[in-house]
């Protein structure tokens, strides 16, 4: 028998990792933990439209992780720990339809990679969270399952395309989770959601197992990535999805441990800039930003105001780069039945059908031109190992919008994430953490810190000092109000 526990629903406010250490040393059993979880699903999913789809066998599950303990058999570093997955990452015998009605019964035969070592590393699937039809919008919006709205105000998109992850996380429907990232798929949702999110270094974790997947230029901007509520739990995770030992370490081994690599930054140069020469940014914004050097500087990093090389260019290389790859899939899943395309997905269907293909000389300069530019920074960051910048331009916007109004500019959407695109084209780690709320509407605000490639325990280190210092993830004050008409609640 366990332990007595916290009440069921305190178990939501624990991290992953305490989580883990609570079910390790029986403290708490993994099925209170689970049923802390369906409470909070069944009192609030119904209001976010966050998951789309729950693991039928998770209690079953949760039964034999708590027996696994009571037998004292060796666990994993995530054992008994429920975990959530982006609906574009393939599950085992649980639906995975990347917000498409084509892929509506599409149950996959096996898990990802990165799916597969979390259940090894004991993790339970808990469900699977909505996204943009395809992964193709900064909005978690797509005509299978509807809307997502952001728990810190309904109104407003959680982002996307991993916004019902991010949504899941930040409202404590859920621990931690896997996203992907093309464009700031992972970091524009933690950002809106007042949450942790890691794009890691493009190659640095499996990428087969997802949809549309990750093949071609598409592999060397595309990553799969933690979320959760903590830069701790980000570094367990990522671990574990990366093929790395995990071993399980009391909590003041880990705080030791962490103020070990902290103290390591010291001395170290970052740069930070609020204006990437391509689209403006608020004032909230800009101030979070230098927050966040502060916290660095008072840790003894040394910063300075620059913009790195080749930044102004990446949003357009991304252009050239990427957005063709995107057409594949695209064309591949709606050949004959375009009619059942959503709205975004039918309008870049018509806008390919018009734009002339690149021919294989100009792709392979733009690849050129990318490797290059890259090859600069590289360099330039053998000096200046950590960049400090906006997530975009704006925090979480209205559900629909397709231009926003930004220091007196009028933008695009795609066009005000410029700042995360960037770093997709050169397949750089980054990390978004909270740094504060705006001051004109109490929303989230988080900046990313961007490292050298596959150093994400240093820009994970860098992360964990600006949570510290501003606060980290903050639950939302009150339990958000009825679900928008335009929702829909699918389980």
């Amino acid at each position: 028998m366990m332990e007595e526990a916290k009440l069921s629903d305190d178990l939501t406010i624990n991290s992953a990792t305490e989580l883990a250490r609570l079910i390790r040393t029986r403290a708490v059993s993994p099925v209170e933990v689970m049923k802390a979880y369906l409470g909070r699903i069944e009192e609030l999913n119904p209001k976010l439209n966050a998951i789309v789809t729950l693991a039928p066998d998770l209690l079953e599950r949760a039964h034999r992780a708590e027996t696994e303990v009571l037998k004292g058999e060796a666990v994993g570093a995530l054992h008994g720990v429920p975990l959530t997955i982006k609906d574009t990452i393939e599950t085992e015998g649980l639906r995975t339809t990347s917000g498409s009605r084509v892929r509506a019964g599409y149950i996959p035969q096996m898990d990802a990679p990165v799916v597969a070592r979390l259940k090894a590393a004991g993790a339970i699937l808990l469900g699977k969270t909505n996204v943009s039809e395809l992964a193709l919008d900064y909005e978690s919006n797509n005509p299978l399952f509807g809307r997502s709205l952001n728990p810190h105000n309904l109104s407003r998109t959680p982002g996307g395309s991993s916004g019902g992850e991010a949504a899941a996380i930040s409202a404590r429907l859920s621990p931690a989770g896997l996203g992907s990232d093309l464009s700031g798929s992972i970091r524009i949702p933690a950002h809106f959601c007042g949450i942790v999110g890691l794009k890691p270094t493009a190659g640095s974790v499996p990428a087969p197992g997802q949809f549309p997947p990750a093949v071609g230029p598409y592999s060397l901007g595309s990553t799969i990535g933690p979320m959760a509520r903590s830069v701790e739990d980000l570094s367990l995770v990522f671990n574990v999805i990366a093929g790395a030992h995990v071993e399980f370490d009391s909590a003041q081994k880990r705080s030791e441990a962490r103020r070990q690599s902290i103290d390591g930054l010291r001395g170290l140069r970052v740069a930070w800039y609020t204006d990437d020469q391509v689209s403006p940014v608020t004032e909230s914004t800009r101030e979070a930003v230098k927050r966040s050097v502060g916290a660095l500087e008072a840790a003894g990093l040394l910063s300075s105001e620059q913009l790195p090389p080749g930044i102004e260019r990446g949003p357009g290389l991304w252009m050239e780069f990427f957005s063709r790859a995107i057409l594949e899939p695209l064309l591949a899943t709606y050949s004959g039945r375009e009619m059942e395309a959503g709205e975004l997905a039918r309008f870049l269907l018509k806008s390919f059908a018009t734009q002339p293909s690149p021919s294989m000389d100009e792709f392979l300069g733009v690849w050129r031109q990318r490797d290059r530019l890259r090859g600069a920074l590289l360099q330039w960051m053998n000096d200046v190992p950590f960049i400090v910048a906006p997530v975009g331009a704006t925090h979480a916007f209205e559900h629909g919008a397709r231009r926003l109004s930004v220091d007196g500019q009028n933008v695009s959407v795609f066009r005000a994430f410029s700042y995360s695109q960037t770093f997709n084209v050169y397949g750089l780690p980054s990390v978004c953490v909270p740094a504060g709320r705006a001051p004109e509407d109490g929303l989230p605000v988080g900046v990313q810190i961007v490292g050298r490639p596959f150093e994400e325990e240093m820009v994970l280190s860098a992360a964990a000092v600006v949570e510290e210092a501003l606060g980290g993830w903050q639950p939302t004050p009150a339990p958000p109000p009825a679900l928008s008409p335009e929702g829909q609640n699918p389980l």
